[in-house]
């Protein structure tokens, strides 16, 4: 293993031992189910107070652990510049997680340059932790994952999220592209959480329009490792605002993509 190669393995421990005790905190401060605890940015975009409890506890952490390296969090947009950039969505879900949900999780991806090398997604209520480091594979509760093997339409899982950002009309066509594929169509609520089930087979496919870069940061290094097909959201515009991502298994993604009119390349 390259010096290069053994930093970013010693960061993805430390980040691993960040993102748990994040977790934590975040199930201390979970509320109760129910309805809604925490307020509403826009329509159905809920902030809580854990949102930025957790980006803090974070981005302290990653400053005192590597205080040369970037960081950039959702709640509080690019703090720090570096080489290697730290990239946090401290609760992916909110809107389950703000209804006392389980499908919610503590996102930190590592980028070197605009290259995203290694992320930690975790969902404590889950009790699930996915790694990947680029080059040496992705886990899930240190077990190696692999995309599913699904290759008729027909049989697949395909999740597309939703956002007020979207045309209801567009997610309509979407939606209605899936079906018509025979596909079974699932929203869940979390972003990065969809992204990590492809890469572990769990879904076959995943699309979201607008999605920004926090949520797929620690997802990608995941889809990369297992050999999904993943539009090109970075040079799409996903480095500076929002944009569209589609991630496969390898054997529907082409039909998926022609389906939903978003290329892979």
């Amino acid at each position: 293993m390259s010096s290069h190669s053994s930093a970013i393995a010693y960061r993805l421990e430390a980040a691993r031992s960040v993102v748990r005790d994040a977790g934590q905190l975040a199930m201390a401060m979970r509320p109760a189910p129910g309805g809604p605890a925490g307020t509403q940015k826009s329509a159905q975009d809920w902030l809580t107070e854990t949102d930025g409890a957790v980006e803090a506890f974070i981005a302290d952490r990653m400053k005192t652990l590597f205080p040369e390296d970037g960081f950039q969090g959702e709640e509080g947009g690019v703090a720090r510049d570096g080489q290697l950039r730290w990239v946090v969505d401290p609760i992916d879900g909110t809107s389950n997680y703000a209804r006392g949900r389980n499908r919610w999780c503590v996102s930190l991806g590592l980028l070197d340059g605009d290259r995203p090398v290694a992320g930690v997604i975790e969902a404590p209520a889950l009790g699930e932790v996915y790694t990947a480091h680029v080059g040496h594979g992705a886990f899930l509760n240190g077990k190696r994952i692999q995309v599913s093997p699904v290759k008729e339409p027909a049989s697949a899982m395909i999740e597309m999220g939703w956002s007020n950002r979207v045309p209801r009309e567009v997610f309509m066509e979407k939606m209605d592209a899936i079906m018509r594929l025979g596909a079974m169509p699932r929203s869940g609520g979390s972003g990065a959480l969809a992204l990590a089930d492809v890469a572990c087979g769990r879904l076959d496919g995943y699309i979201e329009i607008v999605i920004n870069l926090w949520d797929v940061a620690a997802a990608l290094p995941l889809l990369a490792e297992v050999g999904a097909s993943v539009s090109p959201f970075l040079a799409n515009g996903g480095l500076t605002g929002p944009a569209t991502i589609l991630a496969a298994n390898p054997h529907i993604a082409e039909a998926l993509s022609a389906a939903v009119s978003i290329p892979l390349k």
